[in-house]
């Protein structure tokens, strides 16, 4: 049969890499002085079900770098050998070697040799190292050209992929062949005589037999097979672990369809059996049956897979290329699958260990079988036809508005249903957009360990919030800002332990990333308890570099100074920081997403970074407003209080510029229908209404003709087909089927920023 497989390779990939960062993950919280057991191993059954798949795609260079530190792991593990701080450094290198592998693979190219031969010899050298020797041994890494090859039938390449295997209860030990002899397929092995292995498939659908059929036959020779119903039952002779098995079957069926023992196949081999089980050929000693595992300790073994021919100049890993046909191209036909390679014997569990994990990954294992993947295109779809579905609610709502609500109760009461169903569906339809934050902090603790121990400090991560949630698009870019400013706090602001011991300090300084929901945005801060912004230092430069400043400046004016392009304070360029670029950076990126950032610093406490965004850019709750004959659309998070102002509270400053007085407190006035030009809007402040807008920890009054209401609207962006438009974040479309414009409230808060600070009553 012939199938896509590009969906199980991304499948891998995706599985690989968090694999990979649950592997750094735990190498950064491991105790070397008192590892703990279950760490080291999940640890190698990361690496152990990477090498698998890996093996499983022919992906030789991963392969054989994961088998190395692999073995090492093992060797961890079982206590043979004893931690250090360099073998922790050249697995954290490790894992990001095999990082730029699994990227390569994922673009179709072949990973650059070189950089896995580097390390590969470091890994070899500590291999030897922990067996006594000095000089650099290879850790008996598989060799995918000198295995025997099993045929395969043109037009169908092994179509599996690693997911998940779990230890088997019973019959043999994890990593001991299921049966010795030569590799499987070479003729060697008598395949009529017995017992053979007896695999058991329960529950499985017709074209699911037929494929697994064919995937087993690439591990063996299938002498025999049964087939009642769902059940399906089949005797291969093989050299193969069991692990092996699974790592076949448990991405098609669930492991708990699985069992596995010795039997002898029937004398008639027939193809079609009985309704009912089929006799058994081995005793409840012989048969295991494969319980769950969880996501986090998976523990699949295949060897590499030997590589078949390849054009010249062409990857010789991929099925397919990188336009993702769904046919298979017909060079990769020739591909063999390679028998396995038995895996160390010192991998092998013992059994009281092996029960004890198993019941926690049972219940693990269940609760990722409610989960599927989807892809994020379909998810934007959803979303789409959502937004849909609210314009086309709000316009039946403007139809019914002139309805007369006593003649037409019931049209009135199912519209109050609609309006309540179709917000349920969009906050449902929005929440499987959000990512918790844990998917970016989780990136720091490495980041901060190294560059930490680059610059002479110590550094303790602390992270609050990790499972609030923010949309998949905003968490996506906040990224890099983040790594700025964590760059940032570790150069900048954290002293050396000799300047914090002179400072009264602890030796080891403090950096705390968190997250939370403050109304209808999200809050992430950058904390630090080093020496923090220093005023005049900030001055200094600023007015060296030709910049107007002043003395009189307040601590909020003096710190946004270094958001400007080309500031730093920095006495000298290193490849951490000092080249004045990336604040600006950061808060432009901050703003494109329609947030803002803020700064308060102590001097010797330390400084704090505080960007404020909000939950999502797809749909947001505004205040209808309107100026002349125009309808705009203001952020409802941003408005505070809207009133009608009296003449003595107007009032023009030096500049010209108008203020209003607030409870005694002024605040800016900014005009919208100057702003956009509107003609036959109402002038005088006291002939419309005045909106306390907030953004930016400022506030500021907008000028409105009058208050529509509060509606829920639907973001379409402008920029896709016009360019920018000043004052204007978005469009929108109301219900009657009229476009209104979205206002940026905080590029106009940004504009009355120069006039509030130099004000003064006219």
């Amino acid at each position: 049969m012939t199938l896509d497989i590009t969906q199980f390779y991304q499948t891998f990939f995706d599985e690989a890499d968090e694999l990979l960062a649950q592997m750094e993950q735990l190498l950064l919280n491991l105790d070397i002085a008192n590892p703990d057991p279950e760490d080291l191993a999940a640890i190698f059954r990361a690496a152990h079900s990477i090498k698998g798949g890996a093996a499983t795609f022919g992906f030789t260079a991963l392969t054989e770098t994961t088998h190395i530190l692999e073995s090492l792991l093992d060797r961890a593990r079982n206590n043979e050998i004893v931690l250090r701080k360099d073998m922790i450094d050249t697995f954290l290198e490790t894992k990001d070697v095999l990082s730029g592998q699994l990227a390569d693979y994922r673009a179709s190219a072949e990973p650059d040799a070189a950089v896995a031969k580097a390390i590969c010899a470091k890994l070899e050298q500590l291999h030897a190292e922990s067996l006594g020797g000095g000089a650099p041994v290879a850790a008996a890494a598989p060799a995918a050209a000198s295995v025997e090859t099993v045929a395969v039938k043109e037009g169908t390449p092994p179509e599996h992929v690693v997911e998940q295997a779990v230890q088997v209860a019973g019959g043999w030990d994890d990593g001991e062949p299921a049966q010795t002899g030569q590799a499987a397929g070479t003729g060697s092995v008598d395949d009529n005589t017995g017992p053979h292995l007896k695999i058991t498939l329960r529950g499985v659908g017709e074209k699911d037999q037929e494929l697994l059929a064919e995937e087993l036959g690439n591990l063996g020779n299938i002498v025999g097979q049964v087939k009642s119903g769902g059940d399906f039952t089949l005797w291969l002779a093989t050299d193969v672990t069991s692990d092996d098995i699974i790592a076949v079957c448990c991405f098609v069926i669930d492991e708990s369809q699985i069992s596995i023992g010795r039997g002898t196949a029937p004398a008639d081999e027939t193809e079609q059996g009985e309704p009912g089980t089929p006799e058994a050929d081995s005793s409840p000693a012989q048969a295991a049956n494969v319980t769950h595992t969880s996501q986090a300790e998976p523990a699949a073994s295949s060897a590499p897979a030997a590589n078949s021919a390849a054009p010249a100049g062409k990857a010789t890993h991929g099925l397919f290329d990188a336009s993702a046909a769904p046919a298979a191209p017909a060079a990769a036909a020739a591909q063999p699958a390679a028998a396995s390679q038995p895996a160390p014997a010192a991998s092998a569990a013992a059994p009281a260990e092996t029960d004890r994990k198993a019941r926690p990954a049972a219940a693990a294992a269940a609760a990722e079988g409610s989960s599927i993947r989807v892809g994020v295109e379909k998810v934007d779809q959803l979303i789409n036809l959502v937004g849909e579905l609210v314009i086309t609610q709000a316009m039946l709502a403007e139809t019914t508005s002139t309805f007369d609500p006593a003649l037409h109760d019931r049209l009135f009461n199912g519209m109050a249903q609609l309006e309540r169903n179709a917000r349920d569906l969009q906050e449902a339809v929005m929440s499987i957009r959000m990512m918790p934050m844990d998917y970016v902090f989780s990136r720091f603790p490495r980041l901060v360990r190294d560059l930490a121990a680059k610059l002479g400090k110590e550094v303790e991560l602390v992270t609050f919030g990790q499972a609030t949630e923010l949309d998949k698009s905003l968490i996506e870019r906040i990224i890099d800002p983040l790594t700025h400013l964590v760059r940032n706090s570790l150069d900048h602001g954290i002293e050396t332990v000799e300047a914090r011991r002179a400072a009264g300090k602890d030796s080891t300084g403090q950096l705390v990333l968190s997250a939370a929901h403050h109304g209808g945005n999200i809050v992430i801060e950058v904390s630090d308890d080093g020496a923090g912004l220093r005023r005049d230092k900030i001055l200094a430069k600023a007015a060296k570099q030709g910049m107007t400043v002043s003395d009189t400046m307040t601590d909020e004016e003096v710190w946004n100074l270094i958001f400007l392009p080309g500031f730093s304070t920095a006495e000298q360029v290193t490849d951490v920081s000092g080249r004045g670029v990336g604040m600006d950076v950061v808060k432009r990126n901050i703003q494109s997403m329609g947030g803002h950032v803020e700064i308060t610093s102590h001097a010797g406490k330390g400084s704090t970074t505080r960007i404020v965004l909000p939950l999502t850019l797809a749909i947001l709750d505004g205040m209808s407003v309107k100026v002349g004959s125009e309808i705009f659309i203001l952020p409802l998070n941003f408005v505070m209080e809207s009133l009608q102002p009296q003449a003595e509270d107007i009032y023009t400053v030096a500049n010209g510029e108008r203020v209003v007085r607030v409870r005694g407190e002024y605040l800016p006035l900014v005009a919208l229908h100057e702003v956009f030009n509107v003609e036959d809007a109402k002038q005088e402040p006291t002939q419309g209404i005045v909106t306390i807008m907030q953004t930016e920890g400022r506030r500021f009054a907008m000028l409105i003709d009058e208050l529509v209401g509060q509606q829920q609207v639907v973001v379409k962006n402008l920029e896709t087909n016009y360019r920018k438009v000043h004052g204007i974040s978005a469009a929108t479309i109301l219900g009657d089927g009229s476009v209104a414009l979205i206002v940026d409230v905080a590029a106009l808060n940004r504009e009355t920023r120069h006039a509030h600070g130099a004000m003064s009553l006219a």
